[in-house]
């Protein structure tokens, strides 16, 4: 008897393999990106807040931490934007020693660096539509997180780790959904515990050396040289029992400069 299924099965594998290579994988997760809108609304000056409010009205939830995940929403609820700004969330610089140069790493302007000075752009010009400004913020507070994990500015040969098969407590994975998502979860912490925890965090030497006005290029550089470091890379599939004590905190160190540099931009953004 023949299945009425089988001629749909190669269209399938074709969309899931088309998928699979055209669209990034979401950097920190929901959890962290959510963590670093809160610990950048902490630090908000009172114009930009009163701004933020003013552009967020009539959002399911009016905050950044509740918008913090819009720029990855959109794949199911607008696939037609999700697909134009993929390229947005991420910038490919390890095969360069990550040096960043724009018209070699960022064509037609379609990396995450880019994305950033061009959407805090629309966000500060106050002749913008309300609707291109919300949506500028969207993307700003998505973005900021996205250039600080460090995969999001790592080599394209192995799409920001999607192509390196880990194992991970039994289960098979990729290294970039182990700093996406398995990095913060392991710690087991609540939304409020994580801030807390990373609020703790001294941040002042951190920062010291930041460019003023607030520079997405020296973020993503900051990125790929952690990519670069020894060990980040696992020697063999089975991530060995050290892995997460040795590079959590290093995580931990990127969401909390996130969230001050998110602020920072803002706060530049939105001064008057």
């Amino acid at each position: 008897m023949n299945n009425p299924m089988t001629p749909l099965l190669p269209r399938l594998a074709l969309l899931l393999f088309m998928a699979a290579i055209s669209l990034p994988a979401a950097a920190w997760g929901p959890q962290g990106h959510r963590l670093v809108a809160r610990l950048a609304d902490a630090e908000l000056s009172p114009a930009a807040r009163r701004e933020i409010n003013r552009l967020l009205i009539g959002e399911a939830d009016p905050t950044l931490a509740g918008i913090a995940n819009w720029a990855d929403d959109i794949r199911d609820h607008d696939p037609v934007l999700y697909r134009r700004t993929a390229r947005w969330h991420f910038v490919n610089l390890g095969e360069h020693g990550c040096e960043y140069i724009a018209k070699r790493d960022c064509k037609n302007g379609d990396c995450v660096v880019e994305a950033i000075r061009k959407q805090a752009a629309i966000l500060k010009d106050r002749h913008q539509s309300l609707l291109a400004r919300r949506n500028a913020l969207k993307f700003i507070v998505h973005f900021v997180g996205d250039v600080h994990q460090p995969l999001h500015a790592g080599y394209a040969r192995d799409r920001g780790g999607n192509d390196i098969q880990v194992n991970d407590t039994g289960f098979g994975t990729n290294l970039h959904a182990v700093w996406d998502s398995r990095m913060l979860f392991q710690q087991r912490l609540s939304d409020d515990a994580y801030i807390d925890a990373l609020n703790a965090m001294p941040l002042a030497v951190a920062l010291a050396r930041d460019p003023i006005p607030p520079a997405a290029a020296s973020w993503a550089r900051d990125s790929c040289a952690i990519v670069m470091q020894p060990g980040f890379y696992p020697t063999r599939p089975r991530l060995d029992a050290s892995y997460f004590p040795l590079w959590t905190p290093v995580a931990d160190t990127q969401m909390r400069r996130a969230g001050a540099r998110l602020a920072q931009l803002l706060n530049a953004s939105l001064a008057r």
